[in-house]
């Protein structure tokens, strides 16, 4: 334990050390899950749901302006290398319009875990081209919307990164054949986890095999998920591993600068234990101290359809607010610099 606060507090003094202060991040959000739930054929408000107004109107309340939208892939393609279907691009493209209405940009989210059904992506069963597809269809149905930014794929697990980079390059020129522009944000494999993103696994780590993606129009960032129990999966109680989860994510900052590029904590939280909120007060705060490395962050999660006693879970009850919103460096009424958090580069 001692070891560990000790390279803790050497990672804070090296960042803080070397970078001068700097506004916060432009994007401050949530998850917003529903839409992800269920099979191919399931019926919209049974089996899967997408936000409500009353949801979204209450987290812009709060001062979020980004809002990460988790979505089956199967259901929007039901079939791989086939037309989107229109029925559930009309539901996607409702919930975006209601979240841009509310002045909230939305990061889109296939959360498939680098799968197609059973079949991993890579596998005959689910070729890498027919991911290239599917974000060329969607790409092309969300084309230069500056609210609307394009991640690849939630937490790919079961892929060498050698074997993702590829399938990620090839879905990004998929996205740019067809004249979008929009940011990019790239995941790595093993759960895109900040705190093993420099683990050296078969095929590579993602700190050494990711720094190869490629985007003509350079117009990418990648995407993160950390959480503060002791195995970084968000499932368990308390916030036990929440000093460990700030310093990965210094770490991450260390090599964002070393790329030149930024990046974007697409997932984290913790239960409503005081530890969790202090936890998640020091891995914002790592966000907004150094905003020239990061864009922003959306919290593991809301919805509809999460129960009182999930441990991620703000969704407000008839309690009122959840505990966790006091650890999230919110600012109602707050809106991004236009200029320095465009999404789409000139033409």
């Amino acid at each position: 334990m001692s070891t560990m606060r000790s390279l803790f507090a050497a990672l804070v003094a090296v960042v803080a050390a070397t970078q001068p202060a700097a506004a916060d991040v432009c994007y401050k959000g949530v998850n917003l899950s529903g839409a992800e739930y269920g099979d191919r054929d399931g019926v919209e408000n049974l089996n899967f749901t997408y936000p409500s107004e009353k949801t979204v109107a209450y987290f812009a309340g709060k001062g979020m302006n980004i809002v990460r939208l988790p979505f089956s892939w199967e259901r929007l393609q039901p079939t791989l290398n086939s037309p989107l279907s229109a029925v559930e691009l009309d539901r996607l493209k409702a919930a975006v319009l209601r979240l841009r209405d509310h002045g909230m940009t939305v990061l889109l989210d296939p959360h498939s875990f680098g799968y197609y059904d059973k079949a991993r992506l890579g596998t005959p069963e689910a070729p890498a081209f027919a991911f290239a597809d599917l974000w060329i269809r969607l790409a092309a149905e969300f084309a230069n919307e500056p609210d609307v930014l394009f991640g690849l794929m939630n937490e790919p697990y079961d892929i060498p990164a050698t074997e993702w980079l590829d399938m990620a390059n090839g879905a990004i020129s998929g996205i740019r054949s067809v004249g979008a522009r929009n940011l990019v944000l790239v995941p790595g494999t093993r759960w895109s986890g900040a705190h093993g993103w420099r683990a050296d696994d078969p095929g590579g780590s993602n700190a050494d095999v990711m720094r190869g993606v490629k985007d003509p129009i350079d117009n990418y960032a990648y995407e993160f998920h950390q959480y503060m129990d002791p195995d970084s999966s968000g499932t368990k109680g308390g916030c036990a591993a929440a000093d460990a989860a700030t310093a990965a994510l210094i770490d991450v900052t260390a090599w964002l600068r070393e790329t030149g590029k930024k990046g974007f904590l697409g997932e984290f939280g913790g239960s409503q234990d005081q530890a969790c909120v202090v936890g998640l007060k020091a891995m914002t705060a790592v966000l907004d101290d150094n905003a020239d490395a990061w864009l922003g962050f959306s919290y593991w999660a809301a919805g509809e359809w999460w129960p009182e006693t999930e441990i991620n879970n703000v969704q407000p009850t008839g309690k009122g607010d959840r505990k966790q919103l006091s650890g999230l460096p919110l600012k109602p009424g707050r809106k991004p610099d236009a200029a320095a958090c465009a999404t789409i580069p000139p033409a």
